[in-house]
């Protein structure tokens, strides 16, 4: 499922890190089993150690073993990429020749947040770490957990770069990511559940999606139905996933409380907490009827 145009596949999953019950330590034989799980239902492939993936509360050791036990287990033809992007230009080229060094197929940077850089910088710091390694890189452009964009004029310089191959997107931005799409080979995936299709229609190269932790097919069948040339189906399926969707990403807790919530990956670690019994109860009610119709 990887081609120029789709250069880590279709559907990724931005996967859980799964813990022991009492959030001190990784449960690598959870991981292990969730990123075959994943990759059976309908991924092709999985971003570790990404937003959804708890990195900033995961040490870089813990990041290296996450990656070489879901490579152990789903073997080295899986596309695995690894969430590398920290504060610090320096740390996060070192995290991304630990990332190649463990078995990663791609990187995952976002831009170095809280110092507000230019986009100068933004340009220079991403240069640098697609230096420090013959690895892939995917941008990711999520200004409201950042507060810096990476600027559609930034993106197009930077997709000169022989090692910056895709974008996550999550600007909420189609104007200016129908603009990258059109006028650069990087491949562009969404990162915002509700923007699957639509980015998709207009060119983009599939999704990065927190909401396959727990419907990797009915993600992917959205794309499928839409590449079947079935518009009106692929329409449906998207309005399906919807009630889903709202409850995991857009009802005011992280995607990794959300999802955690649904799987039997642990506990979150601080300082996120826990879903409550109402929201769990909602998440499971929404699920239980995507399930329903989807059969």
């Amino acid at each position: 499922m990887t081609n120029e145009s789709t250069p880590f596949g279709r559907v990724l999953c931005a996967m859980v890190t799964p813990f022991t019950a009492t959030g001190e330590a990784l449960d690598l034989d959870r991981a292990a089993g969730l990123a075959a799980g994943l990759l059976a239902d309908g991924c092709d492939g999985l971003v570790l150690s990404g937003t959804t993936g708890e990195s900033p509360t995961t040490t870089d050791a813990e990041k290296s073993a996450l990656i070489r036990a879901v490579r152990d287990a789903v073997g080295p033809s899986a596309v695995l990429l690894a969430g590398v992007g920290t504060a610090d230009t320096a740390h996060t080229a070192e995290l991304a020749r630990q990332a190649e060094d463990a078995g990663a197929d791609g990187l995952l940077v976002v831009p170095p947040y809280y110092s507000r850089p230019p986009q100068a910088a933004v340009e220079a710091h991403f240069r640098r770490v697609a230096d420090a390694t013959g690895l892939p890189l995917m941008l990711y452009d999520i200004p409201g957990r950042t507060g810096v964009r990476i600027e559609p004029e930034t993106m197009l310089r930077l997709a000169e770069h022989p090692r910056i191959a895709a974008v996550k997107d999550c600007a909420y931005d189609l104007l200016g990511s129908t603009r990258v799409i059109a006028g650069s080979s990087l491949a562009v995936y969404s990162g915002c559940e509700e923007l699957n299709l639509p980015l998709y229609a207009v060119g983009g190269a599939g999704c990065v999606s927190t909401v396959a932790n727990v419907a990797p097919g009915a993600v992917r069948a959205v794309l499928d139905a839409f590449d079947a040339g079935d518009t009106a189906e692929a329409a449906r399926r998207n309005q399906r996933l919807l009630p889903l969707v709202e409850r995991m990403m857009a009802a005011g807790l992280p995607g990794a409380v959300t999802a955690k919530a649904l799987l039997d990956a642990g506990p979150v670690r601080e300082p996120l907490q826990p879903a409550d019994q109402d929201a769990v109860d909602g998440l499971r009610q929404a699920y239980g009827e995507l399930a329903a119709v989807s059969r």
